[in-house]
């Protein structure tokens, strides 16, 4: 059992230490205030002015002279080796959503890796910030205020099936595979609908969603807590 080290009522902001999107740290920590950071990541906050509340990782990527500019309780050790710096974080914070900068970029298998990341099963639903695009796990049915053009791209992470309403091609009666149909480069034609039937597929929307995107998959951790 993993032991959650960051818990918040309110969506939180995760960086990495990979390629920063244009005002994307900025964009995330305007819908989710609150900042943790995966291992190198923590240099990225600091360079931008923010000091992350919690760091988590093996700290392979953090320089020392970085970590004497961190609160030493804000530092959270995890030594194993057999998942990434994203993977660790993410299974170790409770909060309605996730909002993680600097996973995507230059290097194409840290983003082969934060995309298999994210349908790993976590305590909190991640939405990934890229350049133009954000980036989730279709867990359930979600709407969408996406305007006629828009391109709305569904890639499967396992074989998996779903429904749609609002895209040019709809994906009822498909069975989607990564060895097979995918569903890249689908275009919208008004306000979207998705319904997965099954885990492991992957939502690929414009970034100017990202609130409504956070809206739809952020987890209401405030009713939960009335009724218990």
């Amino acid at each position: 059992m993993n032991h959650l080290i960051v818990e918040e009522l309110e969506p939180i902001t995760l960086v990495g230490g990979g390629e920063l999107a244009s005002g994307a740290l900025e964009e995330a920590l305007a819908l989710a205030p609150v900042l943790a950071a995966a291992d190198g990541g923590a240099v990225a906050a600091l360079a931008a002015g923010h000091v992350p509340q919690a760091v988590i990782g093996d700290f392979d990527s953090l320089p020392g002279d970085v970590r004497g500019r961190l609160p030493p309780g804000s530092l959270f050790p995890v030594a194993e080796q057999d998942s990434t710096d994203f993977d660790k974080a993410l299974r170790r914070i409770a909060a309605p959503a996730v909002l993680a900068v600097g996973f995507l970029g230059a290097r194409v298998d840290h983003q082969l890796a934060a995309f298999n990341t994210l349908v790993q099963g976590h305590p909190a639903p991640c939405v990934l910030i890229g350049e133009t695009e954000v980036i989730f796990h279709l867990t359930h049915a979600v709407e969408l205020p996406a305007e006629a053009g828009e391109v709305i791209s569904l890639f499967p992470m396992q074989e998996v099936t779903g429904r749609s309403e609002g895209l040019e091609w709809p994906i009822g009666g498909l069975r989607m595979s990564p060895m097979g149909r995918i569903g890249t480069s689908n275009r919208a034609t008004g306000p979207l609908r998705l319904v997965p039937e099954g885990p492991g597929l992957l939502a690929i929307v414009p970034r100017r969603l990202l609130a409504e995107v956070v809206a739809a998959v952020r987890l209401d951790l405030g009713q939960d807590l009335r009724r218990g």
